[in-house]
């Protein structure tokens, strides 16, 4: 629930690679810190623990690989879980001081199988294979680490429950927010036509004279569905592809092709992609259910967000620079990995051997 509420939005410069040692005072919060050889230690486990790292990655996606040097992670790893850390402990100090949230031993049991369910889900949107389960992976970490991931999911989950536009994970909301937005999850049908740059005129010349979808991506399309008059395929609200068919069809007439296309590279080529809605069907809620809790989690996650950058725009932050640097983006106050010059910026290799090194007299 906590990654509900960090969105994970990061803004993140350049790929450089973090060393795994440090003698410095790590990331403070609001007074409370967390130290250098904690940090560090969650790092490698990440790193170095492919279970644990599956996980972290569908949370929050970047590379948590090893750097190249020894003993170290790339640059927007470390940036990437110091934003999860800082954020974890912010909402956490906030449920404390300002709500009164003290968790008790049944609402933190309740919080390590609902961040577990999370990091399941996550790994499943991302079609990653872990190599073991979420309850393996949380506990695979370092207790202080695993112990922090608890305590800020139960601290999220309590605050979730108190603002006033989340919308209750349960199946009676579920249904109730289904009900009042059906059409969309609707199952659709849709056709396409690929058509190239230098016909897009045509196109629309074509369009505006009255043709229809199939008669449309029968002249103009490349795709071998115009063998079919365009005709693509059905998508329910249980397919992998479904997010992107519905916001593809979303403002389209049913049996239309939009007006503005979608510019798309395919196969080294420029191509203007038409997606027309031909057949629109009602879906079960059972069918639904996935694609229904989605939106609800993500309508959720909107409305926390502003509570979470209101509470780190408050919080006090200190981020040792060997973990990142603490600043605002488009999204808020987050932890950006430092820019690094790019390999054209670097000299000739040549110019640091013993053969052409620099005298200095």
């Amino acid at each position: 629930m906590r990654r509900l509420i960090a969105l994970i939005v990061i803004a993140l410069i350049g790929a450089t690679a973090y060393g795994l040692s440090s003698s410095s005072s790590g990331i403070r919060v609001n007074g409370s810190t967390i130290s250098s050889p904690t940090f560090l230690a969650e790092l490698r486990a990440i790193s170095t623990t492919p279970n644990i790292q599956c996980y972290v990655t569908a949370l929050a996606p970047v590379s948590f690989n090893p750097g190249a040097g020894g003993a170290s992670i790339a640059a927007a790893g470390a940036s990437a879980w110091a934003n999860l850390r800082i954020e974890g402990v912010a909402i956490t100090q906030y449920v404390k001081s300002r709500l009164k949230f003290n968790p008790s031993a049944a609402q933190l049991a309740s919080a390590k199988t609902s961040l577990e369910a999370e990091m399941t889900q996550a790994a499943l949107t991302k079609q990653y294979a872990c190599p073991g389960t979420s309850t393996q992976a949380l506990a695979s970490m370092p207790a202080e680490m695993r112990d922090s991931q608890v305590l800020g999911q139960a601290a999220s989950i309590y605050l979730l429950s108190k603002l006033n536009a989340t919308i209750p994970l349960t199946v009676a909301a579920a249904q109730a927010y289904y009900a009042s937005h059906r059409s969309n999850y609707d199952t659709l049908c849709v056709s396409i036509a690929l058509v190239p740059m230098t016909q897009v005129a045509a196109f629309g010349t074509a369009q505006s004279g009255g043709a229809t979808v199939a008669q449309l991506a029968a002249q103009f399309s490349i795709d071998p569905s115009k063998a079919k008059g365009g005709a693509y395929g059905c998508y329910g609200p249980s397919s992998n592809q479904y997010t992107g068919v519905r916001n593809d069809v979303a403002t389209t007439a049913l049996d239309h092709f939009p007006k503005t296309p979608q510019i798309i590279n395919y196969n080294g080529s420029t191509y203007a992609l038409y997606v027309a809605p031909t057949k629109r069907s009602t879906t079960p809620f059972a069918s639904a259910q996935g694609a229904v809790l989605s939106d609800i989690q993500t309508s959720n996650a909107n409305s926390a967000n502003t509570v979470k950058q209101d509470i780190l725009y408050q919080a006090a932050i200190a981020v040792d620079p060997a973990f990142g640097r603490w600043g605002l983006n488009t999204t808020g106050p987050s932890v950006f990995a430092p820019a690094t010059p790019s390999t054209g910026d670097v000299g000739s290799v040549s110019a640091l051997t013993a053969a052409s090194a620099p005298s200095y007299k």
